[in-house]
């Protein structure tokens, strides 16, 4: 068969990570092509590994992470209270099959939001999907649901991401409602689904920042009763640029 004719059917077919794959076999010398099963074994190879880099570019997009981080760029050591290690123990996504949650704090320009987002990130290139929300956009997210009618359907969509960053927690006032709204996601999410939480304040103040001691009790114990602490110290890495 035409070799033409076949590139055509695999694009027809969207097999492009083995069209890509087919095309540069073809250019190897005859004598160094390789034998019929490992020349179908590298075509599959190539396409599962470029749908896996399409899914991760979708999970990415979607993610609409504050920062374009990752993993490498995440500054460690002893005085800022972040070692490799730790970080490492985290990289490899485990705490996302546990259902595990992070607490990110510490003091403003030391980098908790940069950690977040590389955390997303690996969650994405992991094949987690991964929703990031600022504070005030989440609050804003859930009263326009209020409002437009969408909220449950705003729910189910923050519930079936696997990992999902709530940055900058404390800034904006909660409500009654937004109160509620934040229990019910933690709730649906408790045991099944992980979630990131950065704050500038210490977790012992998150209590009287969600107000109303039985809802804030109940948040509480749905964030920290399975997570990681990451307590970032040091001085301000923007001032420091």
């Amino acid at each position: 068969m035409n070799t033409q004719i076949t590139l055509d059917h695999l694009a027809e077919l969207k097999l492009d990570g083995m069209s890509k794959a087919y095309k540069a076999l073809l250019k190897m010398p005859v004598q160094n092509q390789p034998s019929l099963n490992e020349f179908m074994a590298r075509l599959a190879e190539a396409e599962l590994q470029e749908r896996a880099a399409r899914k991760t570019a979708l999970y990415l997009r979607q993610s609409k992470l504050r920062y374009d981080a990752v993993l490498e760029q995440v500054y460690c050591n002893t005085e800022r209270n972040l070692t490799q290690d730790k970080l490492m123990m985290l990289a490899d996504g485990g705490f996302i099959q546990r259902a595990e949650n992070i607490l990110i704090t510490g003091r403003t320009g030391c980098g908790k939001s940069f950690l977040a987002c590389a955390l997303g990130r690996q969650a994405c290139t992991l094949g987690y999907r991964t929703l990031y929300f600022g504070i005030n956009r989440f609050l804003e997210k859930i009263a326009m649901s209020k409002l437009d009618g969408t909220y449950i359907k705003l729910l189910n969509q923050i519930e079936k991401a696997p990992l999902i960053i709530i940055d900058d927690f404390g800034l904006h006032p909660l409500n009654a409602t937004t109160r509620r709204a934040l229990l019910q996601i933690l709730e649906d999410r408790y045991g099944l689904k992980s979630t990131i939480i950065v704050s500038q304040l210490p977790v012992a103040s998150w209590y009287e920042y969600i107000g109303e001691s039985t809802i804030s009790d109940a948040i509480m114990d749905r964030l920290s009763g399975n997570a990681h602490r990451i307590d970032l110290e040091g001085d301000s890495l923007r001032d420091k640029k």
